[in-house]
This record gives structure tokens, C-alpha cells and sequence, in this order.
């Protein structure tokens, strides 16, 4: 994605979903790769107690790669690969990143 600034500002704060419609979290920051001026990947808070349950804690965050991003409008739609973390399958997980307190 070879956004202008101000498009990737305008992400923070979106809502993610899957593509199933299930509520994953919001968009906390980005990831920038800044030798190919691209966006890596997306900082989740605010997530979803249910689908990280076991995973991540109150403090914790998820960066989720960019590649699983489908669309972007009034929220962010992702693979739905993301509902699939517990059943064990061999596509790579969401890093956990540990939040600021």
C-alpha cells in the first residue's frame, strides 16, 4: 500500500473485522516498512476478549500483517484466518505486542 500520509493516519481508529463479521479490534497504529515506504502491518487494541482468549492479555496487543487486509472503508476488513488461530492450522499467527501502561 503506497498511501499518502494521510490515509494511513485515517486508520487509527477503525474497527476490524473479518471477513465472516466478526469483531476482531481497533486500529491502534501501524507498521511501516520505510525502505519500501509500505505499510506492514496493523497495531490491534480494543480486541475481542473472546477471539484472543488464552492469547493475550488486558495489556497486550496484536500486529496483524497487512497481506491479510481485504478492504478499507468505514472499517478494515482482514481474513477471516485470523477466527482460525485455535485450530492449530500452519498459517502464521498475528504477533502479540505488549502495550504501553
Amino acid at each position: 500500500m503506497n498511501a499518502a500520509p494521510e490515509e494511513i493516519t485515517s486508520l487509527v481508529g477503525r474497527e476490524v473485522y473479518s471477513n465472516n463479521g466478526v469483531f476482531v479490534g481497533e486500529v491502534e497504529d501501524v507498521r511501516l516498512d520505510l525502505d519500501t515506504q509500505s505499510v506492514t502491518g496493523l497495531a490491534l487494541a480494543e480486541l475481542n476478549r473472546e477471539l484472543f482468549a488464552g492469547r493475550v492479555d488486558g495489556n497486550t496487543g496484536v500486529i496483524v500483517p497487512y497481506r491479510w487486509v481485504r478492504a478499507v472503508g468505514d472499517v478494515v476488513l482482514i481474513n477471516d484466518v485470523i477466527e482460525r488461530l485455535e485450530t492449530g492450522t500452519d498459517e502464521p499467527e498475528a504477533e502479540t505486542e505488549q502495550q504501553a501502561t
